[in-house]
């Protein structure tokens, strides 16, 4: 039988219920405004020219899809890494080992992409960070060191010093980003700009390789840190749902309205050589290039102190995420007792120490921004996936379990949110998965010495019944990505990565839509008994804050 769960609050000091609707929201909204604002709008507009404006609405709805989803989940189960336990509770110790992996991963990459950010607009004044190419120099992997320890000293200082200064940190992420987009609107805005060569010069391929690609998919993730963070909410069942759905709406429109000014604000000379090579920046960065060119130079300005503290405010959240995560994998039974250590302040320490580790490691095989982003959003959404899977289940197995948030049309909606992020992950190109899949490989290889090395007696059974649709999941969605047409750098018609090209366009998303439906009624109708699937939730219901 299953090693039953313990409540949250009986870990020895444990975590802290000390954060707030607003502490929650600002977590969810700093992350999501993060290095994304910096880049976003000029690789979705390289990506698909002005149906841009297309992409970033589809990418909006996608993530608004799955937010719902993770909202029920979040309010139910106030656990710290909900995202890396809700498949726990469903389908028991394989499948949960393996989301939780895909879990961590993202959250421990995602620290590094916000410091190259910064790092790529300080080098415009500071060429010794950065060589030609974009890549770190010995020296620029030294201040690279010295960011990612600065996320480490506040995380100690424990969740409700980090919540506020988050919040500090967030007010001036949303201040910058709105007045530039105020400012660039009202001085230099060219409606001409709109429908230049067409208004999707690289067709559907372009619009939906944005999409992943583009960094329009990583620039709205993050709404899900208020999920990771449920363990240490003062009320899960009232702030939860309202942080995580709050967080994307002001995300997703703050994101569209900085793309219309983008396109807006270039000037005619940026189209020489077309969307894909726009060019009137330099080494300057989109948006601080953009105020340059306009001759704001205080605008500028402005934002290079921002390319400092959003990148900074969100690798500091994901920091957070990332040590949450592994708690909840050791809680689970699936990684060393360590992780679950924590200060007196209710920071797990080790986790905090190890993810520090492992971030730095992750400079090194992705050296620039551009790299980082296909590979990140990949393994995010595949995180994604595994709460539409369980929401199903949970439905079934937990039905008399109080619903602070109920998904209306919530079995409709289940299976749309595992079709969308199946589609988010194809987008991203059979180059950006083939990377994933080695990435997940070595995840079960660590998972398996964990168990047999680590002698530890709270591992659970292996449930290989309830999983036994995960690895025809992860084989099929990767053949099919190899057969398909998109890479990271745009279809596979214009650059060669490997992929086949052999599924037509939309024929290849009908058939990932068929699979996906496929795997969901597959993965529901051999999940964990109701009683066993009780036994892994066990007692996780929001207890006061001390």
């Amino acid at each position: 039988m299953p090693a039953s769960a313990t409540p949250e609050v009986l870990s020895k000091p444990g975590l802290r219920r000390d954060i707030g609707l607003i502490g929650l929201i600002w977590t969810s909204v700093g992350s999501i405004i993060g290095s994304g604002w910096l880049f976003g709008a000029l690789f979705a507009a390289q990506a698909a020219g002005t149906a841009a404006l297309v992409s970033w609405g589809i990418g909006a709805l996608a993530i608004t899809v799955l937010a719902f989803v993770h909202a029920e989940l979040g309010a139910m189960y106030p656990v710290a890494g909900g995202t890396a336990r809700f498949p726990h509770y469903a389908f028991g110790s394989v499948a949960g080992a393996s989301f939780g992996w895909f879990s961590w991963l993202q959250a421990v990459a995602t620290a590094p992409i916000e410091v190259m950010a910064s790092l790529n607009y300080l080098s415009v004044h500071a060429d010794w960070v950065q060589t030609g190419e974009n890549q770190l120099t010995a020296a620029g992997y030294g201040l690279a060191v010295a960011f990612m320890a600065f996320f480490v000293l506040v995380n100690f200082f424990g969740i409700r010093w980090l919540a506020h200064t988050n919040s500090l940190a967030t007010w001036w992420k949303i201040a910058v980003p709105v007045l530039t987009i105020v400012v660039l609107a009202g001085t230099t805005f060219h409606g001409s700009n709109f429908g230049h060569q067409g208004f999707a010069p690289f067709g559907v391929q372009g619009v939906l390789s944005a999409v992943s690609t583009g960094g329009i998919i990583f620039a709205l993730l993050g709404f899900e840190q208020a999920d990771q963070l449920a363990g240490e909410s003062r009320n899960p069942a009232r702030d939860i749902p309202r942080a995580v759905i709050g967080s994307i709406v002001l995300g997703a429109l703050l994101y569209l309205a900085l793309q219309v000014v983008f396109i807006g604000a270039l000037p005619q000379s940026a189209f020489v050589h077309g969307w894909a090579d726009l060019s009137f920046t330099d080494k300057a960065g989109p948006f601080a290039g953009l105020a340059l060119s306009a001759g704001l130079g205080w605008l500028a300005a402005l934002i290079y102190i921002d390319a400092v503290v959003s990148p900074t405010g969100t690798g500091l959240i994901y920091s957070t995420a990332a040590s949450r995560v592994s708690y909840g994998l050791s809680r689970n039974g699936y990684v060393p007792a360590v992780f679950e250590r924590t200060t007196a302040r209710g920071v797990p320490w080790f986790g905090l120490l190890f993810a520090f580790a492992v971030g730095l490691i992750v400079f090194l095989p992705f050296p620039t921004w551009q790299k980082l982003v296909g590979f990140v959003t990949s393994a995010s959404v595949l995180m994604y996936a595994g709460a539409p899977l369980a929401f199903g289940c949970l439905r079934r197995q937990d039905p008399g379990r109080r619903r602070p948030y109920r998904l209306a049309g919530g079995m409709f909606w289940a299976p749309v949110a595992f079709i969308v992020s199946n589609l988010i992950i194809y987008w991203a190109g059979w180059d950006t998965l083939w990377r994933l899949g080695l990435a997940i490989v070595l995840g079960y290889v660590l998972l398996g010495a964990s168990a047999l090395l680590g002698q530890d007696p709270r591992v659970p059974h292996l449930d290989w019944r309830s999983a036994q649709w995960l690895p025809a999941y992860l084989v099929g969605l990767g053949l099919i990505s190899w057969q398909g047409g998109y890479c990271s750098g745009g279809p596979a018609s214009s650059v060669s990565c490997g992929a086949t090209g052999a599924l037509p366009l939309w024929w290849d998303m009908a058939i990932i839509a068929v699979f996906s439906l496929l795997i969901y009624f597959w993965a529901q109708s051999v999940r964990l008994p109701d009683e066993e699937s009780q036994e892994y939730i066990g007692s996780v219901e929001a207890l006061p804050g001390r």
